[in-house]
């Protein structure tokens, strides 16, 4: 058997093997809802046939890191989040570790971020946000947040600034970009760095610009909560190049080579660098400019990545659909009594993670009582992350500052949760959710 002939094979082999793995997938039942009975997760992924075809075709070539897959989902990535630069890793966690730590480098100079620095940030959201510069030796400077839309409250940016101030590290609130005008102004009249964490946000918009294109970097999560998932996995996205050198060569073992997997002498000069107290010629693959880590994406979950991408104008288009079903319903229903609903930026399109309720002061609700009532009756519910992040056992020894008491955070800690709006509701679960909360209301306000 000749060359050609072998390949031609394997292609039909390959392609048998993608056909059984499609036909497999969507020979799967479907399991009709049954109100009352049927789980309504606050989240979770859609997966279709395309995604499992593109993971079975990357474990076919056997390649396991990154590959093939992860080079075209970087591209493609990037191109549809407006940036110049996606470096894939493995959680929106990693992602902003990485972001933060790139700011780290020495390669920045005069502009390094080093310890004992303060980076304004909010309380109220996930504990990876913040850990990056708590990591870093960095010390975190919190404002609060406005109830309307649960993003930082801009007005105290004033306030957070200080002569050690260097940075702002601030996510976007289930999906609600913040006032980015606002925020990068700031950073732009101070010479602050900015990180976006747009882990909950993929797809958002503010006065018509991408969240995460406003700043200096952007995180994204993959997790499959998420907008789009690979199962865990994560990216970094930027416009500035050497900034992307930085970030990947953290997340590569702090290399400071740039070669991709399966390459080598990218530079042209491998056995021609000095660097730092090495011997001339010491090969640049093994040559570290950074104290670095190995965070990197395999091919199979970059692979799904690819074709779940494909999906991402479909699912916010879902989501912001349920959104404003729930939110048209309860309003509707009188539920503004109990409630504060959540309201989208002024001059922004949110890409909705959540549908954020904050019970008023003054109802007679009690968040424990309602959220069990609503998981008895298989609604999922999940609370605003870590709530006041500083009433965290994990923050118990932080050095920090806050402006204020940051009211609003511990607000939201005792009396907010939420409930889905991802893909995967339908038209018959949200009625069911909405039919349900005014139930539960009634009875607990009665």
């Amino acid at each position: 058997m000749n060359v050609a002939e072998r390949r031609s094979r394997d292609l039909t082999a390959r392609h048998s093997v993608l056909a059984g793995a499609v036909t497999y997938f969507n020979e799967k039942p479907t399991v009709a809802f049954k109100p009352g009975e049927t789980y309504i997760p606050a989240s979770g992924k859609i997966v279709d046939a395309e995604d499992v075809r593109n993971m079975v075709d990357a474990s076919l070539d056997a390649w396991l890191t990154e590959g093939r897959y992860a080079r075209q989902f970087e591209i493609d990535l990037a191109k549809r989040f407006g940036s110049d630069h996606a470096s894939l890793t493995v959680s929106g966690s990693a992602a902003n570790l990485l972001a933060f730590s790139a700011l780290t480098s020495p390669n920045l100079e005069a502009k390094q971020i080093r310890p004992g620095d303060e980076i304004i940030t909010v309380a109220a959201g996930f504990p990876t946000t913040v850990a990056p510069i708590i990591q870093n030796r960095c010390i975190p400077v919190f404002v609060d947040i406005d109830l309307a839309t649960h993003n930082v409250d801009v007005s105290q940016l004033e306030a957070a600034l200080s002569p050690k101030t260097r940075g702002i590290m601030i996510a976007h609130a289930l999906g609600n970009p913040y006032n980015l005008a606002a925020v990068s102004e700031f950073a732009r009249i101070h010479n602050l760095f900015l990180i976006e964490d747009c882990c909950d946000a993929f797809g958002a918009k503010f006065d018509g610009k991408g969240v995460g294109t406003w700043g200096d970097i952007a995180t994204l999560s993959f997790y499959p909560a998420h907008h789009i998932t690979t199962g865990e996995g994560g990216a970094v996205l930027t416009s500035n190049e050497p900034l992307t050198k930085v970030i990947e060569s953290f997340r590569d073992w702090g290399r400071d080579c740039w070669c991709k997997p399966g390459r080598d002498n990218t530079c042209g000069k491998r056995f021609e660098w000095q660097l730092g107290d090495l011997p001339l010629g010491y090969d640049h693959k093994y040559t570290y400019a950074h104290i670095g880590y190995n965070l990197k994406m395999t091919d199979m979950q970059a692979a799904i990545g690819v074709s779940q991408l494909k999906k991402l104008d479909d699912f916010i288009a879902r989501r912001r659909a349920n959104f404003d079903f729930l939110f048209a319903s309860l309003r509707n229903a009188g539920l503004e009594e109990h409630f504060i609903l959540p309201e989208a930026t002024p001059n922004s399109e949110p890409s909705w993670f959540g549908f954020l309720l904050t019970i008023r002061d003054g109802s007679p609700l009690q968040r424990v009582k309602l959220v069990s009532a609503l998981e008895q009756r298989r609604i999922g519910t999940r609370l605003l992350f870590g709530g006041n992040l500083l009433r965290q056992p994990a923050f118990k020894d932080v050095t920090y500052r806050a402006i204020g008491s940051l009211p609003n955070t511990d607000k939201v800690m005792n009396d907010s949760f939420w409930i889905g709006v991802w893909p995967g509701i339908g038209e018959e679960q949200r009625k069911y959710m909405v039919e349900t909360l005014i139930d539960v209301v009634r009875e607990q306000t009665s």
